[in-house]
């Protein structure tokens, strides 16, 4: 690979950083074609890109990020696979925690989730469970609708009782 070459594709990578919010990195040393046909199979049907680049190139990309990327250039080392996500988190962690099930050799070496990095294989749990933005948003949403429920059927109730309570007093006295 010639100079020029490398360099289009540090470029390339710097572009894949920064276009896309979170990138997980995977070790797929000893996972045969057909597993890996299977993992991009997945990936596309998900909606997020895999690629496996060279380590250095990779870690080049990194430093010329304006995002501090230093504890992840030890991820890269051996067979590194790399997923890329634009707008989920959590769904790279659950394609690879669902992956390993079949393919016990893959590993899980780190991630980079809106420029917040994590690192090791205790990590995949956490970050399987992670909502996406709209869910975030959707999950505020009915925390603050739900005040006003609370009080829109606290009033709605009260009127019931109180016309209740005035027609049970006229029939009273009639």
């Amino acid at each position: 690979m010639t100079k020029e070459e490398k360099a289009q594709v540090v470029e390339e990578i710097s572009h894949k950083i920064s276009e896309n919010n979170h990138f997980y990195v995977l070790n797929a040393a000893g996972l045969s074609v057909d597993q890996i046909n299977k993992l991009r199979r997945k990936c596309f049907d998900a909606g997020i890109e895999y690629k496996v680049y060279k380590n250095t190139l990779f870690q080049k990309a990194l430093e010329q990020s304006e995002t501090d990327f230093s504890d992840l250039y030890d991820v890269f080392k051996g067979y590194s696979g790399v997923f890329f996500s634009k707008e989920n988190g959590s769904a790279p962690a659950k394609i690879i925690k669902d992956f390993k099930k079949e393919a016990k050799t893959a590993e899980f070496k780190g991630a980079s989730i809106d420029t917040a990095i994590f690192i090791g294989e205790e990590n995949l749990d956490m970050l399987s469970t992670l909502k996406s933005r709209e869910e975030l948003i959707g999950d505020i949403v009915t925390l603050l609708q739900s005040p006003a429920k609370n009080v829109i059927s606290a009033l709605s109730s009260g009127g019931q009782t109180i016309a209740g309570l005035v027609k049970t007093l006229s029939e009273r006295e009639g």
